[in-house]
């Protein structure tokens, strides 16, 4: 390296926050980006089924009333009620309006939850692997990532949590049913984390996107068994609303007050169209959201299937709508991949267990999926 190219890196490393500078793309976005027209997806997290239309109608009306000012920053009260019977009909948590906040997205809900919690080089228990943001909004507010094993069927391993816990361990975050392995916690493994969040007095951030989403198993919420919990969640995948950007978190009012704080200087207020389009999708007719499950659930099989067929080994997913079968040189093989037509993501961009892993989204057609694997055929 020169001596002005050792300057231009001084004036770079000076100009810019450590923590951000540091922070790799995320390895979803980078395969996407990369990825040529015409190209088979199956990387990407997003239901291929419209928004319902009476979801699409509530957010025509409210434009058409005027509905389009600042709203309360916790959410207009009538979507906070909606919230609230929900948590009390489907989750079993008695949620008070004054406990729930409306957030841009699942995303903004986590980042609230994290950065009302962390304090630099406090810990926080990441699954490994585990969604990729996780990871990257802990670095970003200067905490330290920590990862926990999973066990064979890619549950949390409850011993690896209590083997990690320390002083310094602020919070544990779950993802279930799980991203990116379908993974769908027991009833015991949840009881048993909810406990040690009592015990040892850490925060459980609970992310339940996918809860709608389960072929074998039930959902439960930690936050039924600790009051030590956030619970994050969103309209994103249950209703096919990905791109309205609507989550939203319910926890004691401590914590919402704490995130409400960060909430009000970074977003002032979810958007106001998109809150009511949600009032509208959870309080309307649920079809859709039963079709969609059971056509997820038929696509699961074609994949899990296909992939018997080329023996490729792969865990039987139980929830949400990925698949995360054994590759070897899983970065060389996404590449290969990718240069045959096919989109999928590496495991190492879960976490370093997943090095062993790609990631695949059966969120596509059925028609995809089949061409998804013809390509891994040629390839593999």
């Amino acid at each position: 390296m020169s001596n002005l190219e050792k300057k231009e890196m001084e004036i770079f490393n000076s100009r810019f926050s450590n923590s951000v500078r540091d922070l790799e793309a995320s390895g979803i976005r980078k395969i996407f980006e990369a990825a040529g027209p015409g190209s088979v997806n199956m990387g990407i997290g997003q239901p291929d089924f419209d928004t319902p239309e009476h979801i699409k109608k509530a957010a025509i009306k409210a434009i058409n009333d005027g509905f389009t000012g600042y709203t309360p920053g916790p959410g207009y009260l009538e979507l906070r009620n909606a919230l609230s019977n929900k948590f009390k009909t489907e989750n079993e948590i008695d949620v008070g309006v004054d406990e729930i906040i409306v957030t841009s997205g699942a995303s903004e809900a986590i980042f609230l939850a994290l950065s009302s919690l962390i304090n630099p080089g406090d810990e926080v228990l990441i699954p490994n692997p585990g969604f990729v943001s996780y990871s990257s909004t802990v670095k970003i507010l200067n905490g330290k990532v920590i990862g926990v094993s999973l066990n064979e069927d890619m549950t949390i391993d409850v011993d690896s949590v209590l083997e990690q816990i320390n002083p310094k361990t602020k919070a544990l975050i779950m993802n279930s049913p799980g991203n990116p392995t379908g993974a769908v916690e027991s009833e015991e493994n949840i009881k048993a984390l909810a406990e040690i969040a009592t015990d040892m007095d850490i925060t459980i951030i609970s992310d339940e996107v996918y809860e709608h989403f389960i072929y074998e198993g039930v959902h439960k919420s930690p936050a039924k068994f600790s009051e030590n919990v956030i619970t994050v969640n969103a309209c994103s995948k249950t209703y096919a609303m990905t791109g309205w950007r609507i989550g939203y978190a319910a926890a004691d009012v401590k914590y919402i007050e704490q995130m409400g704080k960060v909430h009000q200087y970074v977003q002032a207020c979810a958007n106001s169209i998109a809150q009511k389009a949600a009032y509208a999708a959870l309080t309307g007719p649920q079809d859709s959201v039963k079709i969609m499950r059971d056509e997820f659930l038929k696509r699961r099989d074609i994949l899990i299937s296909g992939l018997k067929e080329l023996q490729i080994e792969c865990n039987v997913p139980k929830g949400a709508f990925y698949a995360f079968p054994k590759v070897e040189n899983c970065e060389a093989t996404v590449q290969k991949l990718l240069k045959a037509g096919l989109i999928t993501t590496p495991g190492t961009a879960f976490g370093t267990n997943g090095k062993d892993h790609i990631r695949l989204s059966y969120a596509c057609s059925i028609d995809d999926i089949e061409k998804g694997l013809e390509i891994m055929e040629k390839v593999l």
